[in-house]
């Protein structure tokens, strides 16, 4: 069996960087596009061709070097908390002043993913004021702080409960079993998971972990004004992947779509959409998901009138320490909450660097840096 590929290896870790850079700069084209107007269906199309357009161009050589969607665009509005990524059957989206906006997207390099979110709100004036600063705000915040708790000998429910009191300073709650997950070359959702806003019995079967090094995380932060409990409405399913079962289809239209899928996706996440014909994909994933062939990443919604932002970023645990590869800052000025951190601990957290080896050998690291980004364009 070939061995595991880490980021103990620097070509590992570039590939993991191209893959980030990709995701931010395809995040950032999506948020110019999220105005007053702009229709969602428009907006995940456009996010999905940027991300296809631009892994293309990378390792144009090695032919059967695997890249592209690591993860479909989802753009998900107000109390819509996740994976809304519409058909073009289904009615139109169109985005109004004010709304809360997700961004919801990956890239992979060769099967290294790195995947990305972010919250963006409508027009409107700044600052932002009320539950929208709030919930914003919280988010991030916690986002900021987990970022920081996902170091070698730390364990996940740290991260749980500091999430959870960062989310409690601004009077907003995170939504309830929400998973930020490991990853591996083609595995988006590895063993090790931390939980948020865990109930009491997924508290009980959420297996406990510890952070090690040369492990590489997705933190996904998702913080809502309501009460933090996702339901499944009228909205359609329409992102997927395939899981490791076996079963032999009996349908023939199923057979073909999962032929299909398998050729064009692997295991990566994918949307109907990106088939020629909806209809027949449609159809053909009812029978896999049925028989366990795919799993669906289901639109989830809180209660009406709640607001949900959403946060998530890549990071890579290097020995230097933590290598933040995706996820776009955001100018707090814009933003005025009656609510701020209190925790006299959460804020010392917040206040710590990434960089462990910095304070130590200030022009090394800066020469490290340089030469590894050398190295990156050769790529």
């Amino acid at each position: 069996m070939e061995e595991e590929k880490t980021i103990s290896e620097d070509l590992v870790v570039t590939k993991y960087k191209m893959a980030g850079e990709i995701a931010n700069r395809v995040l950032k084209k999506i948020i110019e596009k999220c105005v007053v107007g702009a229709k969602v269906l428009d907006i995940c199309d456009f996010g999905d061709e940027q991300i296809l357009a631009e892994t293309s161009v990378c390792f144009k050589k090695e032919k059967e070097l695997k890249k592209g969607i690591a993860f479909p665009t989802c753009v998900s509005v107000n109390n819509c908390i996740c994976h809304y990524s519409p058909l073009r059957s289904d009615p139109d989206v169109l985005l109004k002043e004010n709304d809360l906006v997700k961004i919801d997207l990956g890239a992979h390099i060769d099967g290294f993913i790195a995947v990305v979110a972010h919250t963006v709100i409508v027009g409107g004036e700044k600052p932002v004021k009320g539950r929208l600063a709030d919930v914003y705000l919280a988010a991030y915040n916690a986002a900021e702080i987990a970022l920081r708790l996902i170091k070698p000998g730390n364990g996940n429910y740290a991260v749980t409960d500091a999430i959870q009191k960062t989310a409690e300073s601004f009077n907003c709650k995170p939504i309830s079993g929400m998973l930020s997950h490991q990853l591996k070359q083609f595995r988006i959702d590895g063993e090790k998971s931390i939980i948020q806003n865990p109930s009491d019995a997924q508290r009980k079967e959420h297996e406990k972990c510890q952070f090690n090094l040369h492990e590489v995380y997705a933190i996904d932060v998702l913080v809502s004004t309501g009460e933090g409990k996702g339901k499944e409405v009228d909205a359609k399913t329409t992102v997927y992947k395939k899981t490791d079962d076996n079963y032999q289809l009996k349908l023939k239209f199923s057979r073909a779509f999962y032929a299909d899928a398998e050729k064009k996706f692997g295991v990566m996440p994918f949307t109907l959409r990106a088939f020629e014909d909806e209809k027949k994909a449609k159809l053909g994933i009812l029978e896999c998901v049925k028989h366990h062939l795919m799993d669906p990443f289901n639109v989830l919604y809180e209660k009406d009138n709640e607001l949900v932002a959403q946060f998530k970023f890549t990071i890579l645990l290097l020995p230097s320490g933590t290598k933040k590869i995706t996820g776009l800052p955001i100018n707090n000025d814009d933003f005025k909450s009656e609510f701020s951190i209190q925790d006299e601990e959460l804020k010392k957290i917040l206040a710590t660097s990434l960089d462990h080896k910095k304070k130590k050998s200030k022009s090394k690291t800066s020469g490290d840096s340089k030469n590894s980004e050398e190295g990156e364009q050769k790529a």
